[in-house]
Protein backbone atom coordinates (compact mmCIF):
# COMPACT_ATOMS: atom_id res chain seq x y z
CA UNK A 1 0.00 0.00 0.00
CA UNK A 2 1.59 3.25 -0.99
CA UNK A 3 2.48 5.86 1.64
CA UNK A 4 0.92 8.50 -0.30
CA UNK A 5 -2.15 9.44 -1.35
CA UNK A 6 -3.45 8.17 -4.66
CA UNK A 7 -5.92 11.62 -6.01
CA UNK A 8 -8.80 10.55 -7.43
CA UNK A 9 -10.91 11.88 -10.79
CA UNK A 10 -13.16 13.18 -8.06
CA UNK A 11 -10.43 14.49 -5.38
CA UNK A 12 -8.64 16.32 -8.17
CA UNK A 13 -7.97 19.68 -8.89
CA UNK A 14 -8.91 21.54 -12.66
CA UNK A 15 -5.34 21.29 -13.16
CA UNK A 16 -4.90 17.66 -12.36
CA UNK A 17 -8.05 16.53 -13.87
CA UNK A 18 -6.95 17.97 -16.90
CA UNK A 19 -3.96 15.90 -16.80
CA UNK A 20 -5.94 12.65 -16.28
CA UNK A 21 -7.97 13.61 -19.08
CA UNK A 22 -4.76 14.21 -21.11
CA UNK A 23 -2.94 10.55 -19.87
CA UNK A 24 -6.27 8.66 -20.15
CA UNK A 25 -6.40 10.48 -23.80
CA UNK A 26 -3.17 9.13 -24.49
CA UNK A 27 -2.78 5.30 -22.62
CA UNK A 28 -6.47 5.03 -21.75
CA UNK A 29 -5.79 4.59 -17.52
CA UNK A 30 -4.17 7.24 -15.43
CA UNK A 31 -1.41 4.84 -13.83
CA UNK A 32 -1.00 4.98 -9.66
CA UNK A 33 2.41 7.19 -10.12
CA UNK A 34 0.35 10.17 -11.71
CA UNK A 35 -2.11 9.90 -8.89
CA UNK A 36 0.86 10.62 -6.01
CA UNK A 37 2.34 13.09 -8.40
CA UNK A 38 -1.20 15.03 -8.63
CA UNK A 39 -1.10 15.87 -4.28
CA UNK A 40 0.59 18.50 -5.77
CA UNK A 41 -0.43 19.39 -9.25
CA UNK A 42 2.82 21.91 -10.29
CA UNK A 43 4.73 18.80 -10.11
CA UNK A 44 2.22 16.33 -12.47
CA UNK A 45 2.34 19.32 -14.55
CA UNK A 46 6.44 19.23 -14.51
CA UNK A 47 6.84 15.53 -15.25
CA UNK A 48 4.44 15.77 -17.55
CA UNK A 49 6.12 19.07 -19.47
CA UNK A 50 10.04 17.48 -19.10
CA UNK A 51 8.36 14.46 -21.03
CA UNK A 52 6.75 15.83 -24.12
CA UNK A 53 9.63 18.43 -24.44
CA UNK A 54 12.03 15.21 -24.24
CA UNK A 55 9.94 13.27 -26.54
CA UNK A 56 10.71 15.91 -29.29
CA UNK A 57 14.34 14.96 -28.88
CA UNK A 58 16.54 12.82 -31.73
CA UNK A 59 15.90 9.73 -29.34
CA UNK A 60 13.30 7.30 -30.58
CA UNK A 61 10.56 6.24 -28.31
CA UNK A 62 12.41 2.87 -27.62
CA UNK A 63 15.68 4.61 -26.99
CA UNK A 64 14.12 6.81 -24.30
CA UNK A 65 12.27 3.51 -23.28
CA UNK A 66 15.57 1.69 -23.15
CA UNK A 67 16.86 4.78 -20.96
CA UNK A 68 14.10 4.32 -18.68
CA UNK A 69 14.63 0.48 -18.46
CA UNK A 70 18.62 1.12 -17.55
CA UNK A 71 17.35 4.23 -14.72
CA UNK A 72 14.74 1.66 -13.63
CA UNK A 73 17.58 -0.98 -12.93
CA UNK A 74 19.91 1.31 -11.80
CA UNK A 75 17.75 2.76 -9.22
CA UNK A 76 15.78 -0.83 -7.83
CA UNK A 77 12.72 1.24 -9.28
CA UNK A 78 10.11 -2.36 -9.92
CA UNK A 79 7.17 0.26 -10.75
CA UNK A 80 9.36 2.29 -13.46
CA UNK A 81 10.90 -1.44 -14.34
CA UNK A 82 7.22 -2.81 -14.85
CA UNK A 83 5.87 0.53 -16.59
CA UNK A 84 8.59 0.58 -19.25
CA UNK A 85 8.47 -3.26 -19.59
CA UNK A 86 4.70 -3.05 -20.62
CA UNK A 87 5.52 -0.23 -22.94
CA UNK A 88 8.61 -1.62 -24.89
CA UNK A 89 6.63 -4.53 -25.27
CA UNK A 90 4.68 -2.56 -26.94
CA UNK A 91 7.04 -1.06 -29.14
CA UNK A 92 7.77 -4.68 -29.77
CA UNK A 93 10.91 -4.96 -27.77
CA UNK A 94 11.87 -8.87 -27.16
CA UNK A 95 12.15 -10.25 -23.46
CA UNK A 96 16.01 -10.50 -23.79
CA UNK A 97 16.20 -7.54 -24.78
CA UNK A 98 14.25 -5.74 -22.59
CA UNK A 99 16.35 -7.93 -19.68
CA UNK A 100 19.69 -6.03 -21.12
CA UNK A 101 18.22 -2.82 -21.15
CA UNK A 102 17.27 -3.46 -17.47
CA UNK A 103 20.85 -4.32 -16.87
CA UNK A 104 21.74 -1.18 -18.55
CA UNK A 105 22.97 -2.99 -21.94
CA UNK A 106 21.87 -3.17 -25.48
CA UNK A 107 22.55 -5.78 -28.32
CA UNK A 108 22.33 -2.81 -30.56
CA UNK A 109 26.24 -1.19 -30.24
CA UNK A 110 24.62 2.34 -30.17
CA UNK A 111 22.55 1.95 -27.56
CA UNK A 112 24.32 0.08 -25.69
CA UNK A 113 26.67 3.29 -25.52
CA UNK A 114 23.79 5.37 -24.79
CA UNK A 115 22.94 3.16 -21.81
CA UNK A 116 26.17 2.75 -20.43
CA UNK A 117 26.65 6.19 -20.50
CA UNK A 118 23.00 6.73 -18.92
CA UNK A 119 24.02 4.33 -15.81
CA UNK A 120 27.64 5.97 -15.27
CA UNK A 121 25.65 9.46 -15.12
CA UNK A 122 23.20 7.63 -12.32
CA UNK A 123 26.03 5.77 -10.67
CA UNK A 124 28.71 8.93 -10.52
CA UNK A 125 25.39 11.43 -9.54
CA UNK A 126 26.34 13.29 -13.22
CA UNK A 127 30.04 13.35 -11.97
CA UNK A 128 31.42 11.42 -14.89
CA UNK A 129 34.76 11.35 -16.18
CA UNK A 130 36.16 12.47 -19.20
CA UNK A 131 36.97 9.05 -20.02
CA UNK A 132 33.28 8.53 -19.99
CA UNK A 133 32.45 11.30 -22.10
CA UNK A 134 35.78 10.29 -24.53
CA UNK A 135 33.93 6.72 -24.93
CA UNK A 136 30.28 7.79 -25.22
CA UNK A 137 31.66 10.22 -28.38
CA UNK A 138 34.16 7.09 -29.55
CA UNK A 139 30.81 5.36 -29.82
CA UNK A 140 28.98 7.70 -32.05
CA UNK A 141 27.17 10.23 -29.53
CA UNK A 142 27.25 13.47 -30.58
CA UNK A 143 27.53 16.19 -27.65
CA UNK A 144 23.77 16.89 -27.94
CA UNK A 145 22.92 13.19 -27.55
CA UNK A 146 24.97 13.24 -24.48
CA UNK A 147 23.23 16.01 -23.32
CA UNK A 148 19.62 14.62 -24.64
CA UNK A 149 20.56 11.42 -22.36
CA UNK A 150 21.24 13.10 -18.90
CA UNK A 151 17.86 14.76 -19.75
CA UNK A 152 16.24 11.41 -19.65
CA UNK A 153 18.13 10.22 -16.96
CA UNK A 154 17.05 13.40 -15.07
CA UNK A 155 13.34 12.44 -15.77
CA UNK A 156 13.76 8.79 -14.82
CA UNK A 157 15.20 9.74 -11.11
CA UNK A 158 12.37 11.46 -10.67
CA UNK A 159 9.66 8.93 -11.58
CA UNK A 160 12.08 6.09 -9.67
CA UNK A 161 12.77 8.86 -6.40
CA UNK A 162 8.55 9.79 -6.56
CA UNK A 163 7.90 5.49 -6.77
CA UNK A 164 10.88 5.38 -3.57
CA UNK A 165 9.44 7.62 -1.43
CA UNK A 166 5.63 6.66 -2.64
CA UNK A 167 5.98 3.11 -2.54
CA UNK A 168 3.34 3.44 -5.33
CA UNK A 169 1.25 0.46 -5.53
CA UNK A 170 2.38 -1.20 -9.02
CA UNK A 171 -0.28 -1.18 -11.47
CA UNK A 172 1.15 -2.94 -14.34
CA UNK A 173 2.61 -6.74 -14.77
CA UNK A 174 5.07 -6.82 -11.70
CA UNK A 175 9.28 -7.14 -13.22
CA UNK A 176 11.19 -6.46 -10.32
CA UNK A 177 14.49 -4.24 -10.63
CA UNK A 178 16.36 -5.40 -8.14
CA UNK A 179 16.54 -9.16 -9.19
CA UNK A 180 18.12 -7.44 -12.72
CA UNK A 181 21.02 -5.64 -10.64
CA UNK A 182 21.26 -9.52 -9.23
CA UNK A 183 21.94 -11.65 -12.34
Amino acid sequence: MSRLTYITDEQASQTAAASFDGIRQKIGMVPNLYRIMANEPAVLSANLAMNEALSSGSFSAATREAIALAAAGANSCDYCASAHTAISRGLKVGQDEIDRRLEGRSSDAKLDSILKFAVAVIAERGFVGSAQIDAARAAGLTDGEIIETVGNVIANIFTNYVNHVAETDIDFPVVRAGAQQAA
